[in-house]
């Protein structure tokens, strides 16, 4: 079906069309008056009643027609109303479509899966020497020096703020839950290792063992007591960390760069599919490919992780932690983008708002830096940035500080990430199953169609907690919290739940 947009008209009343697109309206060349009139009717009446827009039409993308036949208008009437502007209306009286209707950010095209180029998955076989799918995982990583290489340069922080993302607080800074949270979990007593490197009587000498040695050797000796493995704390009991999945020295292969190359944390952690119910992974499929090590997407960051919230890099001397920052703060941006386009895709992004959504950890053979990460959205804008939580030297005080970091992170495990997950899980769960995608064939880094935008959906309109809810958070939370909070969608009385729970099992353990 195509309409002209510059038109000449013939003696015979025929439209002779310049330039097309796609027509809502007709399948013949010729329009007339009365005709256009009644669909002028039609569509004012369905304009008016978004909630019965009928969803039969199910839309095709293609990299080559990105507006092809068929296309359904009715996508673009509720997002276009809010505006003012009925599309059906204006294109009969102006004979083109508003500007409004071609603007890319009334769909997610760029939220589905992109296609790995052949070429990348080739040469990753041929590293691997080995070509099942399970071989491609681990065959993009480099050298500790070469993966280091673009953000040992200061530059790199400028490049990363042309794109939005801030090595710095912002000017609003985070909300004051986030910043509760961040004492709790800095605060909440963990249970530690009775026999390690860390112990009393040999830390110092631990310490000077790392002295001036490499990378490897710190990440050998303290990494694991600085962040503990929380697929190793599953293993010896914390069932709740079985939903959880790391990574060590991997590339992020199937994640989308922010600014420069792919990450490839020393450390990370997110979620693996388990996590998830099969409704919920059969939601994300558009987003993340039937099969993730062939697809690259914006929810996960290797084939197995889906949507991390930790990273940590680890360096040796203290210019060195300056690199291991920007590598961190390149992950976590990629991390919590991904968190925030999974709910500016069910509309629910302004819940996030200065929320911090991933925490990073850069530490050497003495120093700490504890990060978190949060979004600043300002309409269809959104800006990173870093809330600086801890800095520390481990070694002063005689070891003083030594279980910080690690008491820090399980507190993550434990308190913050069953909240976060459950905050994710509402999110999918919004996303409509009805809707009919198509995961697009075109090869990174292009830009993928979906078949069908989501703002016309009924079930997608904003959503919060309800007010009994955020009264109940906001009661239970006075109780833990030196201050009044305003309940945000990171709820404090869950926080509280997560601490309360800690201290029966350490009481438990005695």
């Amino acid at each position: 079906m195509l309409f002209p947009q510059e038109q000449n008209v013939s003696r015979d009343g025929n439209i002779k069309s310049k330039q097309s697109f796609p027509s809502p309206i007709s399948n013949t060349p010729s329009i007339k008056i009365e005709n256009r009139q009644l669909k002028r009717k039609r569509s004012q009446n369905e304009a008016t009643s978004p909630s019965i827009i009928p969803f039969e039409k199910r839309l095709r993308s293609s990299i080559s027609q990105p507006h092809t036949e068929d296309t359904a208008c009715e996508n673009t009437v509720i997002d276009i109303c809010e505006k003012k502007i009925d599309p059906l209306e204006y294109w009969t009286k102006e004979l083109r479509w508003p500007n409004e209707y071609f603007e890319p950010e009334k769909n997610m095209n760029h939220l589905l899966a992109k296609k790995k180029s052949s070429s990348s998955l080739r040469s990753k076989q041929s590293e691997a020497g080995y070509t099942p799918p399970t071989s491609i995982t681990n065959t993009d990583q480099k050298p500790r020096e070469v993966k280091s290489a673009p953000y040992t340069r200061p530059s790199y922080t400028t490049g990363l703020a042309t794109k939005g993302s801030f090595m710095n607080k912002s000017d609003l800074s985070i909300t004051d839950a986030s910043k509760d949270l961040c004492r709790i979990l800095l605060e909440t007593e963990q249970k530690i290792p009775e026999d390690s490197l860390f112990r009393d009587e040999i830390f110092e000498k631990s310490c000077r063992k790392i002295q001036d040695r490499n990378e490897a050797r710190v990440v050998q000796d303290i990494a694991r007591l600085i962040v503990p493995s929380a697929e190793t704390l599953a293993t010896y009991g914390a069932t709740h960390l079985e939903s959880l999945i790391e990574s060590v020295n991997e590339g992020w292969n199937s994640s989308i760069p922010f600014y420069g190359p792919r990450p490839q944390p020393d450390y990370s952690v997110g979620f693996r599919r388990s996590a998830f119910t099969d409704d919920q992974l059969e939601k994300l499929t558009p987003f993340v490919g039937e099969i993730t090590d062939t697809f690259a997407s914006y929810f996960i960051a290797t084939w197995q992780i889906y949507l991390p919230f930790l990273t940590s890099e680890v360096k040796c001397g203290a210019a060195a932690l300056d690199t291991a920052d920007r590598q961190n703060a390149h992950s976590m941006t990629i991390a919590v983008r991904g968190t925030v386009e999974l709910f500016r895709l069910v509309k629910r992004e302004k819940e996030l708002h200065r929320e911090i959504l991933g925490f990073s950890i850069s530490h050497d053979h003495r120093t700490v830096r504890i990060y978190g990460h949060y979004p600043v959205i300002d309409e269809g804008k959104t800006t990173f940035f870093r809330h600086p939580i801890h800095t520390f030297d481990f070694t002063a005080l005689d070891g003083k500080e030594k279980w910080t970091a690690y008491k820090f992170t399980k507190n993550i495990y434990d308190i913050w990430m069953p909240i976060h997950l459950k905050r994710i899980c509402s999110a999918i769960d919004d996303i409509p199953s009805d809707l009919n995608f198509e995961v697009s064939q075109q090869s990174e880094p292009g830009e993928s169609g979906l078949s069908q935008g989501l703002g016309n959906h009924n079930s997608l309109e904003q959503t919060s907690y309800d007010a009994a809810s955020l009264k109940e958070a906001d009661d239970q939370s006075s109780r833990i919290f030196s201050r009044h909070i305003t309940p945000e969608p990171l709820l404090s009385h869950e926080i509280e739940e997560g601490v309360l729970e800690n201290l029966k099992k350490r009481s438990r353990n005695k």
